[in-house]
């Protein structure tokens, strides 16, 4: 545990002007608020929120940040209240250590619904001051380090998963690649351990083995940059595990091809030294072509610069080099925190929180929290493409976007009303993928509206939470429309008036707050016209007391309740068509977590398959394909079968280790078919019995760490 005169010379050397009162004040207030409270590993509470003011200090935090760390947990877990820390410290660390007490109490909640509203409210909270992020990853980087000491393996995976759902990118996309790095590893060895003990193991392996490879290759290095009088550091790292598992799950390739487990970066002094080092190593050096990239004349969204190179180098090995300035380096370790723009009071329009913005953007349109947990999602994960307005504006969108992305990204107007596109001054299509470089200009009309078929091929979340509220506005309009002509005629037929009391009537019968809700109800189907009409009728006529008339009402339109053939038990999917028997294709096997159609065949009922499936494309009666959903905000308790194409090694005990490493994910095997055998390798289809996609995909990667297995994918 870092003691405080640690802190405070750590803080000095990066802040000569440090008024040491104030964290003094900070220390003892928090040490004497948290008493005698204990950790779940038994060590003093206090020791918390020091190692995450340690945490800070090390990011070279402003003095604030520094004591709202060890203040963070004051107003949460003692009798401490915001009043007393805004009279002892001032209203600017009040402010901060407000909003990251508001997020931990919303953290304590947190189930797969409450998780969605936390990570919006964090959103909100930081666009106001960055600093509030900056502790709470702090506070969580600690967290994480003594998550071994919770008993509850539930607890702790969920925690991980949290970590590694949002954190991990919050992380990536504040440029902290250090601290995103450590939470990465750390929750990747809750969430699939045996993957990560294979990589290490795989790692000491090639440590044994190497006879100070990386020592020599340095060496080589040195004495080609010393021969050209640059000065320059040079230093070997080595990726985390899950960094390496990730680039082996991506690419689908073994441990043995990775050529850059070990990346060496070169730090010099100028920008211009950066491109001389690279044309010396590109010249003394094969290159491995496709691998050059120039993040310094176009930077990541997050400020990261660099240069990127992979070569064929000393001792005739594949290495990567990283080339950059020292100031560069800083913002490659530190990111943000590497800015002091807030620290002096600047507003946070630079380039780096563009990223922040576009978050607030899907914030705005997202209908729910948990849609805009998933599109943002989208959009922090992805890897990034980079594009030209026709004046030469730059704009950043994940790869594999479209010119629908790119329209929504200049501005939501322009894509609302994207009727064409021309590429390089070529008129393509809109669901075309861009390519880095492209010049884009994007065609308008002022009568065009979004298309609900652009969600099936657009990448960022911004463009699909547009597009979704156009599609819900439009729908709604619709069965607006539909349910007040139902409506209108059935009463008329029954020589009623529809009136602000008869349709109080309804509308408190059938729990609806207003009219319009009951018009949208009865034009999605879900009340049967009729049926408003007689409680309309019986209510007047005074046939019966409406409070039993409510009651049978209420379990009759009670979905619950309502019987189910065998074939739709359990199913959470919307847009289907009531009272329909339910099919899941064989031939794509789809799961909740894929985008599926469903195909109405007449005598059979309605085919669930994913959207790109071959049964799909040839299917010629398009007014017969519903667009579905799988309804995520309930709970899932159905076992999909999904379809997995392996090959491994013809070994003793392969099989074994299959299933092994099927069965400690959660998966149960259905069916094995053998398609191809030689003397070396096997290849077959196996049948996994899953919850969801994410249940399939963590099952992929346990396999896919598995040594005697060489391929492993979803079959189609």
């Amino acid at each position: 545990m870092i003691k405080e005169f640690e802190l405070i010379q750590k803080l000095k050397a990066y802040d000569p002007d440090l008024d040491e009162d104030l964290i003094h004040r900070a220390y003892v207030f928090s040490m004497k608020a948290h008493g005698s409270q204990v950790r779940a590993s038994g060590d003093p509470y206090f020791s918390h929120p020091l190692e995450v003011a340690g945490v800070l200090v090390d990011l070279k935090m402003d003095p604030a940040s520094i004591v709202t760390g060890l203040l963070h947990d004051t107003v949460e877990d003692t009798l401490t209240t915001i009043a007393d820390i805004r009279k002892l410290f001032g209203d600017e660390i009040a402010n901060l250590v407000s909003g990251v007490t508001k997020l931990s109490r919303l953290e304590l909640q947190s189930e797969e619904t409450k998780q969605a509203e936390n990570f919006r409210k964090l959103v909100l909270a930081m666009s106001s001051d960055i600093r509030v992020l900056l502790v709470k990853l702090a506070d969580r980087l600690h967290n994480m380090r003594t998550l071994n000491h919770i008993s509850d393996e539930g607890k702790r995976r969920r925690i991980a998963k949290e970590t590694m759902d949002i954190y991990v990118p919050l992380a990536e996309r504040m440029g902290m690649h250090g601290l995103k790095d450590e939470l990465e590893d750390l929750a990747f060895a809750n969430l699939n351990p045996e993957a990560r003990d294979s990589i290490l193991s795989r790692l000491r392996y090639l440590h044994e083995t190497s006879n100070n490879q990386i020592e020599d290759i340095l060496i080589e290095l040195r004495r080609v940059i010393d021969e050209h009088n640059i000065a320059a550091s040079i230093s070997g790292r080595e990726k985390s595990p899950f960094s390496i598992w990730r680039k082996m799950h991506n690419k689908n390739i073994p441990f043995e091809a990775l050529s850059d487990i070990v990346a060496f970066r070169i730090v010099v002094e100028t920008l211009p030294a950066c491109y001389q080092i690279l044309g010396i190593l590109h010249s003394e050096y094969s290159v491995i072509p496709g691998r050059f990239k120039d993040y310094i004349s176009t930077s990541k969204p997050n400020g990261y610069q660099s240069l990127h190179t992979a070569l064929i180098g000393p001792l005739n090995q594949r290495i990567e080099a990283q080339i950059r300035t020292k100031e560069m380096h800083e913002v490659a370790e530190l990111g943000v925190a590497a800015h002091w723009s807030y620290k002096q009071g600047h507003s946070h329009d630079g380039k780096q929180y563009a990223w922040l913005r576009g978050l607030l953007d899907i914030l705005e349109h997202a209908s729910s929290p948990q849609e805009f947990l998933e599109h943002t999602k989208l959009e922090m994960f992805q890897d990034q493409v980079f594009c030209f307005t026709p004046k030469g504006d730059l704009i950043a969108l994940p790869r594999g976007s479209t010119p629908i992305d790119f329209a929504y990204a200049v501005h939501s107007h322009v894509g609302d009303h994207t009727v064409a596109v021309r590429i390089n001054g070529k008129q393509m299509p809109l669901r075309t993928i861009l390519n880095n470089g492209d010049q884009i200009e994007i065609i308008t009309a002022k009568n065009q509206a979004p298309s609900p078929t652009w969600e099936r091929f657009v990448t960022t979340g911004k463009a699909r939470a547009r597009i979704r509220r156009f599609v819900r506005q439009q729908q709604k309009t619709q069965f607006l429309e539909l349910g007040k002509s139902f409506l209108q005629k059935i009463i008329q037929r029954e020589r009623l008036e529809l009136n602000e009391a008869t349709l109080k009537i309804a509308c408190d019968s059938f729990h609806h707050a207003t009219a319009e809700d009951l018009y949208i109800a009865v034009g999605q189907g879900l009340h049967n016209p009729k049926d408003v009409a007689n409680v309309i009728k019986q209510k007047i006529a005074h046939e019966a007391p409406i409070e039993s008339i409510d009651k049978k009402l209420e379990e009759k339109f009670d979905d619950s309740k309502r019987p189910r053939k065998q074939s739709e038990k359990g199913v959470s999917i919307r847009g289907l068509i009531p009272g329909m028997a339910l099919h899941y294709a064989g031939c794509c096997h789809p799961i909740p977590g894929d985008h599926i159609v469903g195909l109405v065949v007449t005598g059979k009922g309605i085919n669930i398959h994913t959207y790109d499936c071959e049964h799909v494309t040839n299917f010629h009666e398009p007014e017969r394909i519903l667009d579905l959903e799988w309804n995520d905000t309930l709970e899932q308790t159905n076992r999909f079968v999904s379809r997995l194409s392996v090959t491994f090694m013809n070994k003793p005990g392969s099989l074994a280790s299959m299933t092994t490493m099927i069965s400690k994910q959660g998966g149960n095997i259905a069916n094995l078919k053998v398609t191809h055998r030689t003397p070396d390798f096997w290849d077959l289809y196996v049948d996994v019995e899953v919850r969801d996609q994410d249940h399939l995909n963590s099952i992929i990667a346990g396999l896919r760490a598995v040594p005697i297995i060489s391929f492993v994918d979803r079959a189609k």
